[in-house]
């Protein structure tokens, strides 16, 4: 596609950006004939996916198989009150569509796997990685490498963020070179956890907006083995050097994975009805959304409790019928004597961290059949499981 096929009403919605160095009409049909993948339509992905849209990329990819719930509007500018309990891709497809009716918006309302991570991503020249746990970040790191495409990094929480282009291919580091080992399942909390400031997604999501535009423009250079550090308190920005590991195990001189991997297990989240090392002596083990779902299909049945020990606001969001809230923040001591009368206790979070710190306390405490739901509310609503609100 050249510059000659911009048309009038193309040329009159960016013609703030034909006068910039570097840019011109020839950066711009580079814009329209070029695609985004956005991992996520959350915090990041909401307004790294408005600005691409807003400056013409030509084709936005969106994964995502969530719902819109009252508590992510706080920061995830794509969706608003009148689409709560509606899909997030239908909301944020409306959204950009009303931005800019040219950009072509793939939805992909799946949960991003590595069953389906290569086949989603090969059609499309940068990878935004817009998630907010571990193993899809890995996903989203090995897929972008084993495809030879850019992966445009961003994470946040409490008041801090930070962004970085890993691409081996470019001549930069990968995510794995900054972190060969993904920390213990609990060892570092969710925004959903800990908080995270409404405004600071929208700092760093448009600063991964930026660099996936100058990628396919061909403008300025990206960050590569460069983690950019912003402190949203102190109003500081911060540049930490890294450097491409060589004997890392994807982008290394003799690299030993060629494919993707089990992602959660690799990230500490236990496959299905696999004891935990620790918990094995005490019988804690776990199941799938689904298998907890055909048990609970009519009530939780007498002589089982499903906890679910995330915050207030997570639970009135959505949670399981008959299931009881039993925060993690306020302990578990007041739920053990309630458990020891259960003959299974089934626990759950969001995603799987703080189940298995609740599970760990419950089993200090002697509470013996304990079951830990892997993927949380997060894998129940990715399966379209049903769910009562408040």
């Amino acid at each position: 596609m050249s510059a000659e096929d911009l048309t009038n009403i193309e040329r009159e919605r960016y013609a703030r950006h034909f006068t910039l160095p570097g840019m011109g009409d020839a950066g711009q049909a580079k814009l329209k004939n070029g695609s985004v993948l956005c991992i996520g339509t959350g915090g990041l992905g909401s307004p790294a996916a408005l600005y691409l849209a807003a400056a013409g990329v030509g084709k936005i990819g969106l994964v995502d198989a969530d719902v819109v719930e009252r508590s992510n509007l706080q920061r995830q500018v794509t969706h608003g009150e009148s689409t709560i309990g509606s899909s997030k891709l239908e909301s944020a497809a409306a959204k950009l569509k009303d931005l800019n009716p040219d950009v072509n918006v793939v939805c992909h309302e799946v949960r991003f796997s590595a069953a389906n991570a290569l086949e989603i991503a090969k059609d499309y020249d940068v990878i935004l990685d817009g998630t907010d746990n571990f193993p899809t970040r890995y996903l989203s790191n090995d897929t972008a490498v084993l495809l030879k495409k850019p992966n445009v990094y961003g994470s946040i929480l409490l008041f801090e963020g930070q962004v970085s282009v890993f691409a081996p291919h470019l001549g930069g580091p990968c995510y794995r070179c900054m972190f060969p080992e993904p920390p213990a399942p609990d060892a570092v909390p969710s925004c959903a956890e800990a908080g995270v400031i409404g405004a600071l997604p929208g700092v760093i999501g448009s600063m991964q907006a930026m660099e996936a535009i100058k990628l396919i423009a061909g403008l300025g250079e990206p960050p590569l083995g460069k983690l950019i550090h912003y402190d949203a308190l102190r109003s500081s920005f911060k540049t930490v050097s890294l450097r491409r590991d060589p004997e890392c195990a994807l982008c290394g001189e003799n690299p030993t994975q060629t494919a993707l991997i089990d992602y959660e297990g690799f990230c500490g989240v236990p496959e299905e009805d696999l004891g935990v090392p620790e918990f094995a002596d005490l019988a804690v083990r776990n199941t799938t959304v689904v298998k907890l779902a055909e048990m609970v299909v009519d009530g939780v049945p007498k002589g089982s409790v499903v906890l679910d020990v995330r915050e207030a606001n997570e639970y009135a969001a959505g949670h399981i019928m008959g299931s009881v809230f039993a925060p993690l923040s306020e302990g578990m001591e007041a739920w053990v004597g309630q458990c020891c009368d259960h003959e299974k206790v089934y626990v759950i979070c969001k995603a799987g961290g703080r189940s298995l710190r609740a599970s760990k306390a419950l089993r200090d405490a002697g509470v013996l059949e304990l079951i830990n739901v892997v993927g949380g509310m997060d894998a129940w609503k990715a399966a379209m499981l049903p769910m009562e609100r408040y």
